[in-house]
């Protein structure tokens, strides 16, 4: 299968990458500049360059395409609703290139968070609030599948880490200690986020792309979920700090989903797809430290 892959040489992208070519598909990958462009060619990867902004990149890599796997997002938090509207640009083009082919489409969200429970497959995402846009934007997704694509989304947990980084929301939370000289928790650090390793996510994709059903949704989730404090702690270790509880707006835009308990469960997506992960946990990986400067 020829694969257009966006964000290909991002933190989960140039896991994704990999993993497609060693399973025998071919690569397309998006590329916003040279540096990024030569990284494909170097992984084995064929290049379009173009980026979000662009439309016409996204049609025409949909269209060279037998399937799409669309990674990429800003990941400005200081500019989060211009980035949830680049991704819904994406979608929607992405979407029109694809309508009534039958080609998969795979695209990356957020696992959401149940009250007192661990979020399954068949939690809705919010579509209000903070994040709410992403959830929109996954939704109009799934109704794809309505028009003749072969879609689905791939819920991410909090934490998408390899040793050495990056560590998803742990990476905040690394450089707020650094910056600050305090390893810090929000409330009484009970609250679980859910993690996986980008290896295994990253085979989670390519099972996605190759035999999802149209309209699935699938978690790829690990350790369905590490307390704040027990994450916190091990960094503080690494980096000889202490461990406090600090006030949620200490990390800005994100504090409040900060202090949310959020654990996940990937029981049917285990299932379904025969997805075991395989590779170290968050704390472990934490625990290797070598943390980016």
């Amino acid at each position: 299968m020829r694969v257009f892959v966006t964000g290909a040489t991002g933190g989960i992208g140039s896991a994704v990458v990999p993993e497609l070519l060693t399973a025998g598909h071919e690569v397309l990958g998006l590329a916003r500049s040279e540096a990024s462009a030569q990284a494909l060619i170097g992984a084995g990867a064929a290049v379009l360059r173009g980026d979000l902004a662009d439309p016409d990149s996204l049609s025409a890599g949909a269209a060279q395409a037998d399937g799409v796997i669309h990674l990429a997002f800003g990941n400005d938090f200081d500019a989060f609703e211009r980035c949830v509207a680049e991704e819904t640009l994406a979608v929607a083009t992405i979407g029109a290139a694809l309508e009534g082919s039958g080609k998969p489409l795979v695209i990356a969200s957020g696992t959401p968070a149940a009250a007192g429970r661990a979020s399954t497959e068949q939690d809705q995402m919010p579509v209000d609030g903070p994040v709410g846009g992403r959830g929109r934007n996954a939704q109009a997704v799934l109704g794809l599948a309505a028009a003749g694509v072969r879609s689905s989304v791939v819920r991410l947990p909090r934490s998408v880490h390899a040793a050495g980084g990056p560590y998803g929301f742990a990476s905040l939370l690394i450089a707020a200690a650094q910056r600050t000289g305090v390893s810090g928790y929000v409330g009484d650090g009970s609250q679980r986020w859910p993690a996986v390793h980008r290896l295994d996510a990253a085979r989670l994709f390519r099972l996605a792309l190759e035999s999802a059903a149209p309209g699935t949704v699938a978690h790829a989730v690990a350790d369905e979920g590490d307390t704040m404090r027990s994450i916190a702690e091990v960094i503080g270790r690494r980096l000889g700090l202490p461990v406090e509880a600090v006030p949620a707006e200490s990390f800005g835009f994100l504090g409040t989903i900060f202090g949310v308990d959020q654990p996940s469960s990937s029981a049917a997506t285990r299932a379904t797809f025969d997805w075991q992960p395989v590779h170290p946990s968050l704390l472990d990986d934490l625990e290797t430290g070598g943390f980016p400067g």
